[in-house]
């Protein structure tokens, strides 16, 4: 697997790392919660049949200590809209996981002209108080993986120490994330983006793993009834809620014939 371009954009006065791989039309992808610690499988499957950019969001790998600037829904909203511009992915394809997937509905939602068709892939915002995501910030020590993925290996080698890297820096990236995580989702996962659904009037595709130990199954029937615009449900199965990095395969098979 060969190693994407790298650049940078400038989000609200910080650098932002932009990688980027393959030609043709440019597919945009926002991590799920933990960010893009690397290039991953389910990125080079993309790859091979479209020009992938995978921007960096404040806070997270490759984001810097830009969420600290934040002091708001609406400036992440701004934030995340700069960045996918600067990252010249304006009315670009948009895929966006978990915590990313939130952040790309809203913007779908707020700029439509920004985004061509949208992919949401587990995606968070919303909240049932009858069948509530689970907590991610209150697990045990190492307990997250679990609640994440559903393949502790893939998990482990999607957050593994790369070669000639400081382990005290690797873990602080981690820690950064999930607290700008939390800034965002805090405490229920909860932007009041249902709100906001029904502005989307994009063709959507909505996917799901089987086995999501976050957000349970119904949110993707949720989300397709608020969504506006054209939508379809997919679930990869054997995939928890990072379903790149649980299945990459199968999430890119489903992304690109949505796409195509």
């Amino acid at each position: 697997m060969s190693d994407p371009a790298e650049r940078t954009v400038e989000v609200c006065g910080r650098e932002c790392r932009v990688w980027e791989k393959g030609e043709g039309a440019p597919i945009g992808f926002l991590a799920g919660l933990g960010g893009l610690l690397r290039w991953t499988p389910f990125l080079d499957r993309l790859a091979e049949a479209r020009r992938v950019v995978a921007p960096s969001l404040p806070g997270f790998p490759g984001g810097g200590r830009g969420h600290d600037d934040l002091d708001n829904h609406l400036e992440w909203l701004v934030a995340t809209h700069d960045l996918l511009r600067g990252a010249g992915l304006a009315g670009a394809d948009l895929v966006g996981v978990s915590i990313g997937g939130a952040l790309a509905a809203d913007v779908a939602a707020l700029w439509p002209e920004a985004v061509k068709r949208l992919v949401l892939v587990a995606p968070l915002g919303i909240f049932d108080a009858e069948v509530p995501v689970a907590d991610v910030w209150a697990q045990p020590p190492n307990g997250q993986a679990a609640v994440l993925c559903n393949d502790p290996e893939a998990y482990a080698a999607a957050t593994a120490l790369p070669e000639g890297e400081d382990l005290a820096e690797w873990q602080i990236l981690q820690i950064r994330a999930n607290e700008a995580a939390a800034r965002v989702l805090w405490p229920l996962s909860d932007t009041r983006l249902v709100k906001r659904l029904p502005r989307i009037r994009h063709e959507t595709l909505i996917v799901w793993g089987d086995e999501d130990k976050v957000a349970p199954a119904s949110y993707a029937r949720r989300f397709a009834e608020a969504i506006s615009g054209d939508t379809r449900l997919a679930t990869v199965a054997s995939a928890g809620h990072l379903v790149d990095i649980d299945r990459p395969d199968e999430l890119a098979a489903e992304v690109l014939a949505f796409l195509t």
